[in-house]
Protein backbone atom coordinates (compact mmCIF):
# COMPACT_ATOMS: atom_id res chain seq x y z
CA UNK A 1 0.00 0.00 0.00
CA UNK A 2 1.44 3.32 -0.87
CA UNK A 3 2.53 5.36 2.11
CA UNK A 4 1.58 9.07 0.00
CA UNK A 5 -2.06 9.49 0.67
CA UNK A 6 -2.48 10.87 -2.77
CA UNK A 7 -1.70 7.16 -4.24
CA UNK A 8 -4.35 5.43 -2.67
CA UNK A 9 -6.29 3.79 -4.47
CA UNK A 10 -10.64 4.19 -3.88
CA UNK A 11 -10.81 0.68 -5.32
CA UNK A 12 -8.89 -1.12 -2.36
CA UNK A 13 -11.48 1.07 -0.11
CA UNK A 14 -15.33 -0.61 -1.53
CA UNK A 15 -16.91 -3.52 -0.75
CA UNK A 16 -20.16 -4.70 -2.33
CA UNK A 17 -23.39 -3.29 -0.47
CA UNK A 18 -27.33 -4.96 -1.15
CA UNK A 19 -29.78 -2.50 -1.48
CA UNK A 20 -31.15 -4.94 1.29
CA UNK A 21 -28.92 -4.03 3.73
CA UNK A 22 -29.42 -0.28 3.65
CA UNK A 23 -31.42 0.86 7.10
CA UNK A 24 -34.68 2.77 5.57
CA UNK A 25 -36.06 3.27 8.73
CA UNK A 26 -34.90 3.58 12.42
CA UNK A 27 -35.43 1.01 15.00
CA UNK A 28 -38.25 1.71 17.76
CA UNK A 29 -35.81 1.84 20.28
CA UNK A 30 -32.48 3.51 19.59
CA UNK A 31 -30.55 1.25 21.54
CA UNK A 32 -31.57 -1.64 20.31
CA UNK A 33 -29.25 -1.43 17.79
CA UNK A 34 -26.53 -4.35 17.47
CA UNK A 35 -23.04 -2.99 18.20
CA UNK A 36 -20.32 -4.49 16.85
CA UNK A 37 -16.90 -4.62 18.56
CA UNK A 38 -13.57 -4.45 17.17
CA UNK A 39 -10.73 -4.77 19.45
CA UNK A 40 -7.06 -6.09 18.70
CA UNK A 41 -8.14 -8.42 15.94
CA UNK A 42 -11.22 -10.38 18.02
CA UNK A 43 -14.92 -8.97 16.50
CA UNK A 44 -17.86 -9.77 18.72
CA UNK A 45 -21.56 -8.71 18.79
CA UNK A 46 -23.64 -6.86 21.05
CA UNK A 47 -26.59 -4.79 21.44
CA UNK A 48 -26.04 -0.84 22.04
CA UNK A 49 -27.54 -0.87 25.02
CA UNK A 50 -24.58 -2.86 26.34
CA UNK A 51 -22.24 0.00 25.51
CA UNK A 52 -21.52 1.09 29.51
CA UNK A 53 -20.28 -3.01 29.84
CA UNK A 54 -17.90 -2.34 26.87
CA UNK A 55 -15.91 0.41 27.68
CA UNK A 56 -13.22 0.56 30.54
CA UNK A 57 -13.65 3.29 33.33
CA UNK A 58 -12.87 6.71 33.21
CA UNK A 59 -12.88 6.64 29.53
CA UNK A 60 -13.75 9.75 28.01
CA UNK A 61 -16.41 9.91 25.87
CA UNK A 62 -16.37 13.32 22.94
CA UNK A 63 -19.78 13.62 21.14
CA UNK A 64 -21.02 16.14 18.72
CA UNK A 65 -23.60 18.25 19.89
CA UNK A 66 -24.76 19.57 16.24
CA UNK A 67 -28.03 19.72 15.74
CA UNK A 68 -29.52 19.33 11.85
CA UNK A 69 -31.74 22.18 10.56
CA UNK A 70 -34.38 21.90 8.25
CA UNK A 71 -32.36 22.79 5.07
CA UNK A 72 -34.88 21.32 2.40
CA UNK A 73 -36.98 24.48 1.32
CA UNK A 74 -39.55 23.56 -1.22
CA UNK A 75 -41.20 26.64 -3.73
CA UNK A 76 -43.43 26.99 -6.32
CA UNK A 77 -42.50 28.92 -9.45
CA UNK A 78 -44.55 31.05 -11.65
CA UNK A 79 -44.88 28.28 -14.12
CA UNK A 80 -46.14 25.63 -11.59
CA UNK A 81 -42.86 23.78 -11.19
CA UNK A 82 -41.52 22.90 -8.29
CA UNK A 83 -37.85 24.26 -7.15
CA UNK A 84 -35.74 23.08 -3.84
CA UNK A 85 -33.28 25.07 -2.15
CA UNK A 86 -31.21 23.22 0.28
CA UNK A 87 -29.31 25.29 2.40
CA UNK A 88 -25.68 24.68 2.95
CA UNK A 89 -23.80 26.81 5.09
CA UNK A 90 -23.88 30.84 6.13
CA UNK A 91 -22.61 33.34 3.96
CA UNK A 92 -23.81 36.89 5.44
CA UNK A 93 -23.34 37.04 8.51
CA UNK A 94 -20.77 33.85 8.42
CA UNK A 95 -21.61 32.81 11.83
CA UNK A 96 -23.69 30.40 12.00
CA UNK A 97 -25.13 31.06 15.61
CA UNK A 98 -25.53 34.91 13.93
CA UNK A 99 -27.16 33.81 11.32
CA UNK A 100 -29.35 30.83 12.30
CA UNK A 101 -30.24 33.85 14.92
CA UNK A 102 -30.72 36.94 12.88
CA UNK A 103 -34.32 38.36 12.62
CA UNK A 104 -33.05 40.59 9.14
CA UNK A 105 -32.28 39.10 6.21
CA UNK A 106 -29.26 36.49 5.57
CA UNK A 107 -27.47 34.97 2.82
CA UNK A 108 -26.43 31.32 2.66
CA UNK A 109 -24.32 28.86 0.10
CA UNK A 110 -27.34 26.62 -1.33
CA UNK A 111 -28.19 23.75 -3.92
CA UNK A 112 -30.75 24.68 -5.78
CA UNK A 113 -32.67 21.70 -7.99
CA UNK A 114 -34.53 22.83 -10.91
CA UNK A 115 -32.40 25.80 -11.48
CA UNK A 116 -32.52 26.41 -14.75
CA UNK A 117 -36.21 26.51 -14.35
CA UNK A 118 -35.84 30.13 -12.13
CA UNK A 119 -34.82 32.27 -14.71
CA UNK A 120 -34.95 35.54 -12.40
CA UNK A 121 -36.96 37.18 -9.47
CA UNK A 122 -37.21 36.19 -6.14
CA UNK A 123 -39.63 33.35 -5.50
CA UNK A 124 -41.82 33.25 -2.50
CA UNK A 125 -43.81 31.31 0.45
CA UNK A 126 -46.67 32.22 2.72
CA UNK A 127 -46.77 30.34 5.82
CA UNK A 128 -48.15 30.37 9.62
CA UNK A 129 -46.86 30.93 12.70
CA UNK A 130 -48.58 31.03 15.71
CA UNK A 131 -51.85 31.96 13.96
CA UNK A 132 -49.78 34.91 12.25
CA UNK A 133 -48.85 35.26 8.50
CA UNK A 134 -44.94 34.84 7.90
CA UNK A 135 -44.12 35.51 4.26
CA UNK A 136 -40.73 34.18 3.56
CA UNK A 137 -38.73 35.42 0.16
CA UNK A 138 -35.67 33.85 -1.92
CA UNK A 139 -33.57 35.65 -4.33
CA UNK A 140 -30.98 34.18 -5.92
CA UNK A 141 -27.12 35.53 -6.20
CA UNK A 142 -24.12 34.48 -7.57
CA UNK A 143 -22.80 31.32 -8.51
CA UNK A 144 -19.88 29.22 -7.73
CA UNK A 145 -19.36 26.10 -9.29
CA UNK A 146 -22.34 24.28 -8.42
CA UNK A 147 -23.56 26.24 -5.87
CA UNK A 148 -25.55 29.61 -5.50
CA UNK A 149 -25.41 32.50 -2.71
CA UNK A 150 -29.50 33.00 -1.42
CA UNK A 151 -30.66 35.64 -0.04
CA UNK A 152 -33.63 35.23 2.36
CA UNK A 153 -36.50 37.69 3.50
CA UNK A 154 -38.75 37.03 5.37
CA UNK A 155 -42.07 39.36 7.04
CA UNK A 156 -43.68 38.43 10.07
CA UNK A 157 -45.96 40.25 13.11
CA UNK A 158 -43.13 39.62 15.66
CA UNK A 159 -39.51 39.08 15.53
CA UNK A 160 -38.78 35.77 14.09
CA UNK A 161 -35.55 34.51 13.75
CA UNK A 162 -34.43 33.01 10.44
CA UNK A 163 -34.12 29.25 12.50
CA UNK A 164 -37.85 29.30 13.33
CA UNK A 165 -38.38 30.12 9.41
CA UNK A 166 -35.98 27.26 9.00
CA UNK A 167 -38.26 25.02 11.37
CA UNK A 168 -41.30 26.31 9.97
CA UNK A 169 -40.57 26.22 5.83
CA UNK A 170 -37.98 23.31 6.06
CA UNK A 171 -38.02 19.85 5.86
CA UNK A 172 -34.88 17.53 7.55
CA UNK A 173 -32.57 16.76 4.50
CA UNK A 174 -32.34 12.70 4.70
CA UNK A 175 -29.41 11.41 3.37
CA UNK A 176 -29.97 10.56 -0.97
CA UNK A 177 -29.14 6.78 0.25
CA UNK A 178 -32.34 6.71 2.52
CA UNK A 179 -34.44 7.14 -1.23
CA UNK A 180 -37.54 8.78 0.77
CA UNK A 181 -38.66 12.02 1.81
CA UNK A 182 -38.72 13.34 5.80
CA UNK A 183 -41.60 11.76 7.75
CA UNK A 184 -42.86 12.75 10.90
CA UNK A 185 -40.47 10.24 13.13
CA UNK A 186 -37.58 12.04 11.23
CA UNK A 187 -38.09 15.29 13.17
CA UNK A 188 -37.06 13.59 16.34
CA UNK A 189 -35.25 10.64 15.86
CA UNK A 190 -32.96 12.26 12.73
CA UNK A 191 -31.26 14.20 16.09
CA UNK A 192 -29.20 12.60 18.24
CA UNK A 193 -30.98 13.35 22.64
CA UNK A 194 -27.52 15.65 22.53
CA UNK A 195 -28.45 17.63 19.60
CA UNK A 196 -27.91 21.17 21.16
CA UNK A 197 -25.91 23.58 18.59
CA UNK A 198 -28.40 23.97 14.94
CA UNK A 199 -26.20 24.41 12.04
CA UNK A 200 -25.95 20.65 10.43
CA UNK A 201 -27.70 19.57 7.30
CA UNK A 202 -26.51 15.72 8.53
CA UNK A 203 -26.75 14.12 11.71
CA UNK A 204 -23.66 12.56 13.39
CA UNK A 205 -25.38 9.06 12.93
CA UNK A 206 -23.13 7.43 15.86
CA UNK A 207 -24.99 9.28 18.49
CA UNK A 208 -28.58 8.13 17.36
CA UNK A 209 -28.34 5.17 19.15
CA UNK A 210 -27.64 6.90 22.59
CA UNK A 211 -30.61 7.11 24.98
CA UNK A 212 -30.46 8.87 27.92
CA UNK A 213 -30.86 5.87 29.51
CA UNK A 214 -27.72 4.50 28.08
CA UNK A 215 -26.28 8.37 29.18
CA UNK A 216 -27.27 7.98 32.82
CA UNK A 217 -25.77 4.25 33.01
CA UNK A 218 -22.13 5.66 31.53
CA UNK A 219 -22.37 8.55 33.64
CA UNK A 220 -23.04 6.56 36.81
CA UNK A 221 -20.25 4.07 36.22
CA UNK A 222 -17.99 6.68 35.69
CA UNK A 223 -17.71 7.49 32.27
CA UNK A 224 -17.49 11.14 31.11
CA UNK A 225 -18.96 13.15 28.30
CA UNK A 226 -17.24 16.11 26.49
CA UNK A 227 -18.96 17.67 23.94
CA UNK A 228 -17.79 19.36 20.49
CA UNK A 229 -19.75 21.03 17.78
CA UNK A 230 -18.58 20.49 14.41
CA UNK A 231 -21.23 21.46 11.80
CA UNK A 232 -21.82 18.08 9.27
CA UNK A 233 -22.02 19.65 5.51
CA UNK A 234 -23.55 17.65 2.68
CA UNK A 235 -20.28 16.76 1.32
CA UNK A 236 -20.36 13.91 4.17
CA UNK A 237 -21.88 12.03 1.28
CA UNK A 238 -20.06 12.56 -1.21
CA UNK A 239 -18.01 9.64 -3.04
CA UNK A 240 -14.90 9.69 -3.41
CA UNK A 241 -14.89 9.52 -7.76
CA UNK A 242 -11.30 9.47 -9.10
CA UNK A 243 -9.11 6.35 -9.11
CA UNK A 244 -6.87 7.75 -6.32
CA UNK A 245 -7.34 10.17 -3.42
CA UNK A 246 -4.65 12.77 -4.67
CA UNK A 247 -7.83 13.85 -6.80
CA UNK A 248 -10.52 13.66 -4.16
CA UNK A 249 -11.27 17.10 -3.25
CA UNK A 250 -12.37 17.13 0.65
CA UNK A 251 -15.36 19.28 1.76
CA UNK A 252 -15.08 21.68 4.86
CA UNK A 253 -17.10 21.42 7.87
CA UNK A 254 -17.22 24.54 10.58
CA UNK A 255 -16.15 23.53 14.05
CA UNK A 256 -15.91 24.67 17.41
CA UNK A 257 -14.99 23.47 20.96
CA UNK A 258 -14.48 25.65 24.71
CA UNK A 259 -11.39 25.87 26.72
CA UNK A 260 -12.62 23.64 29.00
CA UNK A 261 -12.85 20.70 26.17
CA UNK A 262 -9.10 20.97 25.25
CA UNK A 263 -8.49 21.16 29.39
CA UNK A 264 -10.28 17.92 29.67
CA UNK A 265 -8.58 16.28 27.12
CA UNK A 266 -5.31 17.36 28.42
CA UNK A 267 -6.07 15.79 31.22
CA UNK A 268 -7.26 12.83 29.84
CA UNK A 269 -3.93 12.24 27.74
CA UNK A 270 -1.85 13.04 30.93
CA UNK A 271 -3.20 10.30 33.21
CA UNK A 272 -3.36 7.89 29.91
CA UNK A 273 -7.08 7.14 30.47
CA UNK A 274 -8.97 6.76 27.10
CA UNK A 275 -10.72 8.73 24.84
CA UNK A 276 -13.42 7.43 22.63
CA UNK A 277 -15.08 9.60 19.97
CA UNK A 278 -18.83 9.30 19.24
CA UNK A 279 -18.80 9.28 15.76
CA UNK A 280 -16.33 10.51 12.26
CA UNK A 281 -17.44 13.86 12.47
CA UNK A 282 -16.21 14.11 16.71
CA UNK A 283 -13.08 12.38 15.52
CA UNK A 284 -12.49 14.40 12.57
CA UNK A 285 -12.68 17.83 15.44
CA UNK A 286 -10.54 15.89 17.66
CA UNK A 287 -7.67 15.24 15.31
CA UNK A 288 -8.11 18.52 13.80
CA UNK A 289 -6.98 20.21 16.77
CA UNK A 290 -4.17 18.07 17.42
CA UNK A 291 -3.06 19.13 14.12
CA UNK A 292 -3.67 22.72 15.10
CA UNK A 293 -1.92 22.48 18.07
CA UNK A 294 0.67 20.50 16.55
CA UNK A 295 1.50 23.66 13.90
CA UNK A 296 1.20 26.16 16.65
CA UNK A 297 3.89 24.74 18.34
CA UNK A 298 5.99 24.18 14.85
CA UNK A 299 4.99 26.97 12.84
CA UNK A 300 2.81 29.43 15.55
CA UNK A 301 -0.26 29.36 13.24
CA UNK A 302 -2.97 27.15 12.31
CA UNK A 303 -3.42 24.70 9.33
CA UNK A 304 -6.18 22.59 9.23
CA UNK A 305 -8.98 24.37 7.40
CA UNK A 306 -6.10 25.79 5.20
CA UNK A 307 -4.49 21.48 3.96
CA UNK A 308 -6.35 18.89 3.97
CA UNK A 309 -3.53 16.22 3.88
CA UNK A 310 -2.24 17.92 7.09
CA UNK A 311 -2.30 14.41 8.56
CA UNK A 312 0.04 13.00 5.69
CA UNK A 313 3.33 15.47 6.84
CA UNK A 314 6.07 13.53 8.40
CA UNK A 315 6.89 16.81 10.32
CA UNK A 316 4.12 16.03 12.50
CA UNK A 317 5.09 12.57 13.73
CA UNK A 318 7.42 14.27 16.32
CA UNK A 319 4.51 16.10 18.37
CA UNK A 320 3.13 13.96 21.09
CA UNK A 321 -0.95 15.15 21.79
CA UNK A 322 -0.56 15.95 25.10
CA UNK A 323 1.97 19.18 24.05
CA UNK A 324 -0.37 20.04 20.92
CA UNK A 325 -3.46 20.56 23.89
CA UNK A 326 -1.53 22.43 25.91
CA UNK A 327 -0.50 24.65 22.75
CA UNK A 328 -4.17 25.39 21.69
CA UNK A 329 -4.54 26.50 25.01
CA UNK A 330 -1.71 29.01 25.00
CA UNK A 331 -3.14 29.84 21.79
CA UNK A 332 -6.56 31.22 23.81
CA UNK A 333 -4.28 32.74 26.68
CA UNK A 334 -2.46 34.97 24.26
CA UNK A 335 -5.22 35.55 21.82
CA UNK A 336 -7.95 35.84 24.92
CA UNK A 337 -10.06 33.43 23.61
CA UNK A 338 -12.37 30.81 25.53
CA UNK A 339 -12.94 28.97 22.27
CA UNK A 340 -11.09 27.11 19.36
CA UNK A 341 -12.98 27.41 16.13
CA UNK A 342 -13.31 27.52 12.47
CA UNK A 343 -13.17 24.96 9.22
CA UNK A 344 -11.49 21.86 8.85
CA UNK A 345 -10.50 19.71 5.62
CA UNK A 346 -9.16 17.27 7.35
CA UNK A 347 -8.71 13.90 5.35
CA UNK A 348 -7.66 10.70 7.60
CA UNK A 349 -6.38 8.21 5.65
CA UNK A 350 -4.67 5.05 6.25
CA UNK A 351 -1.70 6.77 4.98
CA UNK A 352 -1.71 8.64 7.95
CA UNK A 353 -2.71 7.12 11.67
CA UNK A 354 -5.23 8.77 14.74
CA UNK A 355 -3.40 10.52 17.00
CA UNK A 356 -5.48 11.27 20.10
CA UNK A 357 -8.41 8.88 20.33
CA UNK A 358 -8.02 5.20 21.37
CA UNK A 359 -11.51 4.55 19.66
CA UNK A 360 -14.47 5.27 18.05
CA UNK A 361 -18.08 4.62 17.97
CA UNK A 362 -19.35 4.88 14.56
CA UNK A 363 -22.06 3.79 12.35
CA UNK A 364 -21.39 1.19 9.00
CA UNK A 365 -20.25 3.95 6.24
CA UNK A 366 -21.23 3.71 2.25
CA UNK A 367 -18.56 2.02 0.08
CA UNK A 368 -15.76 4.40 -1.66
CA UNK A 369 -16.22 7.07 0.94
CA UNK A 370 -14.17 9.21 3.11
CA UNK A 371 -15.62 7.57 6.03
CA UNK A 372 -14.63 4.08 5.31
CA UNK A 373 -10.96 5.54 4.92
CA UNK A 374 -11.73 6.59 8.07
CA UNK A 375 -12.45 3.78 9.30
CA UNK A 376 -9.44 1.88 7.64
CA UNK A 377 -7.03 4.66 9.91
CA UNK A 378 -8.09 3.71 12.92
CA UNK A 379 -8.23 -0.40 12.43
CA UNK A 380 -6.01 -1.18 8.87
CA UNK A 381 -7.24 -3.79 7.06
CA UNK A 382 -9.00 -5.55 9.06
CA UNK A 383 -11.58 -3.25 8.16
CA UNK A 384 -12.83 -5.27 5.16
CA UNK A 385 -13.17 -8.20 7.42
CA UNK A 386 -15.28 -6.65 9.74
CA UNK A 387 -17.92 -5.15 6.99
CA UNK A 388 -18.01 -8.74 5.99
CA UNK A 389 -18.67 -9.84 9.28
CA UNK A 390 -21.68 -7.07 9.95
CA UNK A 391 -22.41 -8.30 6.19
CA UNK A 392 -22.80 -12.08 7.61
CA UNK A 393 -24.43 -11.10 10.67
CA UNK A 394 -27.58 -9.26 9.25
CA UNK A 395 -26.39 -5.71 10.67
CA UNK A 396 -28.18 -2.79 9.08
CA UNK A 397 -25.75 -0.59 7.51
CA UNK A 398 -25.87 3.58 6.41
CA UNK A 399 -27.35 6.74 8.73
CA UNK A 400 -30.48 4.57 10.46
CA UNK A 401 -28.19 1.45 10.75
CA UNK A 402 -26.51 -0.53 13.84
CA UNK A 403 -23.29 0.78 15.03
CA UNK A 404 -20.04 -0.24 16.13
CA UNK A 405 -17.09 0.29 19.01
CA UNK A 406 -13.57 0.26 17.21
CA UNK A 407 -10.55 -0.15 19.23
CA UNK A 408 -7.48 1.48 17.49
CA UNK A 409 -5.20 -0.88 16.07
CA UNK A 410 -1.79 -0.65 17.83
CA UNK A 411 1.58 -1.22 15.58
CA UNK A 412 5.20 -0.95 15.02
CA UNK A 413 4.46 2.90 13.62
CA UNK A 414 2.56 3.81 16.87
Amino acid sequence: MPTDAHGLRIADFTYELPDARIARYPLPDRSSAKLLQYRRGDISSHTFRNLPDLLPPHTLLIGNETRVIHARLHFTLDSGKPLEIFCLEPLQPVDYAQSLGSTEPVTWKCLIGGNRRWKSGPVSLSLSLDGSPVHLSAQRGARDENTFAVTFHWQAARPVSFAEVLELAGTIPLPPYLGRTAEAEDQQRYQTVFARREGSVAAPTAGLHFTPEVLQELTQRGIAFAPVTLHVGAGTFKPVSSDTLGEHVMHREYFTVSRSFIERVLSQLQSGRPIVCIGTTSLRCLESLFYEGASLLLDGQRVVQEDQWVATRDRFLAVDPAPACSALLEYLDQSGQDVVEGYTQLLLTPASRVRMADGLITNFHQPNSTLLLLVATLIGPDWRRMYDYALQHDYRFLSYGDSSLLWRRRGSTE
